[in-house]
């Protein structure tokens, strides 16, 4: 097929699925996916101390499907990956080769957003650490959904949930960003200005070690979900608004730094750097 016809196609793809409002959902695994998307690209900071690192990496990651080009820089300890591939795929990959991976920007500007998924602040003051016999507070963050636009009304979606009970969770977009009493203030499922938008996101299966990743692309702009609410669900929660709340988690989307909008090394704020501040919200549950 040549680059034309190739392109044309991804085109008709992606218009299809935005007209109709589709959410096209799959298991995140590093298998083949029978899919033809526009690429985006990313860039990943890694501690790229000599090319063993790179050659390391580079083996690792040809072997994911869906990746168009790598490139590396040592002095920098930047990796830029353009590709279909979810985000969360490439971070487990590299972090296969004993490395760790942090994702500093991706798509163009303003096409990316990200959604950190936590216990709603009405549940998390009564929520204790079951998993350990200490009795502190264990932090409500529960994980993270990456947004990133990769065509006009195509957006890839990406999520990753850890230490949640075992079995099927709802997620969908709502109308407003209230997370204080989790989906009971985020409102009612949010369908475009006009309505024709798909709310429901998808179904997310949890494993008995309480992780769960979902990978999707949506009918959606970006711009569109800025703002509003996330919210994940058990399949079987009471209603729509979660008067029963259990096992809920919530976010705002926010927007996120685009693939050349994110140059910090250490954070203004904290003073952290940027592999401090991985540590910490590893420890909190974002992966």
């Amino acid at each position: 097929m040549s680059w034309l016809s190739r392109r044309a196609a991804i085109t008709s793809i992606s218009a299809i699925s935005a007209a109709a409002g589709a959410t096209i959902y799959y298991q995140n695994t590093i298998t083949k996916r029978q899919k033809m998307l526009p690429n985006y690209e990313a860039t990943f900071s890694v501690p790229l101390e000599c090319d063993a690192c790179v050659n390391d990496i580079k083996s690792a990651l040809s072997k994911v499907d869906g990746i168009t080009s790598t490139t590396f820089s040592i002095p920098s300890r930047l990796v830029f990956i353009t590709s279909t591939t979810a985000p969360s795929t490439l971070i487990s990959t590299i972090q296969s080769t004993g490395r760790d991976a942090i994702l500093r920007g991706s798509g163009t500007p303003n096409s990316a957003a990200v959604c950190i998924l936590e216990i709603p602040p009405s549940s998390a003051s009564t929520t204790q650490d079951t998993t350990t016999t200490q009795s502190k507070y264990q932090s409500p963050v529960r994980g993270l959904a990456r947004l990133i636009q990769i065509s006009e009304k195509l957006t890839l979606m990406d999520v990753t949930l850890t230490s949640l009970p075992r079995g099927r969770y709802s997620i969908s977009v709502r109308k407003k960003g209230d997370i204080s009493r989790g989906a009971a203030s985020l409102g009612d499922i949010y369908r475009g200005e006009n309505g024709d938008r798909k709310g429901e996101l998808g179904v997310l299966e949890v494993d008995g070690k309480g992780r769960g990743n979902l990978v999707g692309e949506l009918g959606w702009r970006v711009g569109d979900m800025v703002g509003r609410g996330m919210c994940v669900q058990p399949i079987g929660a009471d209603d729509v608004h979660g008067v029963n709340g259990k096992g809920e988690v919530v976010g705002v989307i926010a927007r996120s730094a685009g693939v050349w909008e994110n140059e910090k090394v250490v954070c203004g704020c904290s003073g952290k750097t940027i592999w401090e501040e991985r540590e910490e919200m590893v420890g909190k549950g974002i992966v």
